[in-house]
């Protein structure tokens, strides 16, 4: 257990250590003796403070979260807010000072009142409060804080740094499927209301199309009788029936696309117009599909409709996207073995005490079975090894961050684009079959033309092709946000970016031109500020 003394206390020792030495220089014994007393008195309460503190800990000192649930699920700019005790089970009274959150970098979060008051035998409630940047999953790893003890009702010279390892996932969702998610279902009245559009297509249904002449292989069951009498010729009914679409959405999540500011980068507009237009289809009763890749494919999610598929949809966006497999992270094995190590320490009984430094084994095994109290339950990720597969899947179960791989995926993910739509191309199940295409990526017509001979392909079988292209100057932001678009420049900085943003516009522009020649509805992602809500 480490003591730290307080600002305080270290003024005091300082004053006392000065008193002694001004009193040899002068020789007053009284100097000497008061500097002495006041340094024995700190040493003193250095003793007091270690025995308060471990008789606290001893007895039970811990922190437990209100709710039973493990994972909490919200959007980004949402506020929640969470409680939590701090229990002190102890004899004695303690104080907790500079009380903080330990959470992963993607979560904002605060806790109030940041100073605890613990009477012995007590609880004292406090409120967390979280508000997320980013779509994905990310940790509550506990909280932070530094415990005195108060000796006569005062205030201790010394503080004991606590860390309590209690676990807590929030599961981030883009705004538009969260909403969806959200809502509550079942009994006739809260049913979904179907919708399609009317189709040229011949079937069965109750509108009446036209009535045409009998030709053969015509059913017995459409022959208009009456009217073919008065006509004096075989009519065969024709009905409109409801068609529906077959919506494939199929984002491009390489990890260049989440450079930028957390909530704005591409890939954060990207996922948030995707669900969207992923809402919009599936309350109008489309069937939607899903489909995310990079240098491989990442999901491929079947067509479905309502609200059992924007609850896949969203949790394939949020898990879809992350840097956790070896081949979009920066990280090798030893430091994926430190972070695991660090954040494993304060959940393990034995603090891995009986773990050797460098012993990888024993450490991916005692990882993996504390993985038992993780609050997710992700995919194994893609590794090398069994043993550096275990680190990643710890470090995905607890929702803890790791750097994205630097050199990026860009040429792997415009191959691997003709790939998904050679699929789509080839998808031969009625349900499945696309009538409508999404994509959000940047535009790969570079690739020796593949991409867009699968286009054109696409769109011989009557699909409808809409391509997204990110919007990149979001990653070249300005930190001078205020500055206005027509005002002069000012710093080199300013002229840089500016010269950016207008080679982005123009390739933009250039390729927006080219999807126009190739028949697809292309369009450039506006940017959208985040939101923020109580």
């Amino acid at each position: 257990m480490q003591l730290h003394p307080t600002r305080a206390t270290f003024q005091v020792a300082l004053a006392g250590a000065a008193l002694v030495a001004f009193g040899i220089a002068t020789k007053l014994g009284p100097a000497i003796a008061f500097g002495g007393g006041i340094l024995l008195a700190v040493t003193l309460g250095r003793s007091v403070a270690r025995v308060a503190v471990t008789r606290i800990r001893g007895s039970g000192f811990e922190m437990v979260w209100s709710t039973t649930q493990r994972v909490t699920t919200t959007t980004c700019g949402r506020e929640i807010v969470m409680q939590a005790e701090l229990r002190n089970r102890g004899e004695a009274d303690a104080r907790g000072l500079h009380v903080r959150a330990v959470a992963s970098s993607m979560l904002d979060v605060s806790i109030s009142p940041s100073t605890l008051l613990l009477p012995a035998a007590s609880r004292v409630t406090f409120e967390v409060r979280i508000r997320a940047k980013r779509v994905g999953r990310w940790g509550l790893h506990g909280i932070a804080l530094e415990v005195r003890g108060t000796p006569l009702g005062g205030d201790g010279l010394y503080e004991v740094p606590l860390m309590f390892a209690n676990p807590h996932g929030v599961e981030v969702l883009p705004r538009s499927l969260f909403a969806m998610v959200q809502t509550a279902r079942g009994g006739r009245a809260r049913r979904g209301a179907e919708a399609g559009r009317p189709s040229s297509l011949a079937g069965d249904g109750e509108p009446l199309k036209e009535l045409r002449e009998h030709v053969p292989g015509d059913p017995f069951k459409r022959i208009a009788w009456k009217a073919s009498a008065r006509r004096g010729k075989l009519l065969v009914r024709e009905m409109e029936r409801e068609d529906r679409d077959v919506a494939w959405l199929v984002l491009d999540a390489s990890v260049e696309l989440w450079a930028g500011p957390l909530g704005r980068a591409p890939l954060d507009t990207a996922i948030d117009d995707l669900s969207r237009v992923a809402a919009k289809h599936l309350a109008n009763g489309d069937a939607v599909g899903l489909v995310v890749f990079a240098s491989r494919t990442r999901t491929w999610l079947a067509p479905g409709a309502g609200a059992a598929q924007a609850s896949k949809i969203a949790a394939a966006l949020a898990s879809a996207a992350s840097t956790v497999d070896s081949d979009r992270c920066e990280f090798d094995e030893t430091e994926l073995a430190l972070r695991v190590a660090e954040h494993l320490r304060p959940l393990d009984p034995r603090a891995l005490a009986d773990v050797p430094r460098g012993d990888l084994d024993g450490l991916s095994l005692r990882a993996e079975a504390m993985r038992s109290r993780a609050p997710f339950a992700p995919r194994l990720p893609v590794s090398v090894t069994a043993r550096e597969q275990r680190f990643r899947h710890y470090l995905a179960s607890f929702g803890v961050e790791v750097a994205p791989r630097i050199d990026g995926e860009r040429a792997h993910a415009e191959a691997h684009l003709t790939v998904v739509l050679d699929r789509l191309t080839r998808e031969k199940d009625r349900k499945k079959r696309a009538s409508l295409v999404h994509l959000w990526a940047p535009a790969a017509f570079g690739v020796h033309g593949l991409a867009a001979a699968k286009v054109r392909k696409l769109k011989s079988r009557r699909v409808e092709v809409r391509w997204t292209l990110p919007a990149f100057d979001f990653s070249h932001s300005p930190a001078r946000a205020d500055r206005a678009p027509d005002e002069p420049a000012k710093t080199v900085e300013d002229v840089v970016l500016d010269a950016v943003r207008i080679r982005v516009r123009a390739s933009q522009d250039r390729d927006v031109r080219t999807l126009r020649a190739l028949g697809i509805r292309g369009r450039v992602m506006t940017e959208r500020r985040p939101q923020i809500e109580a």
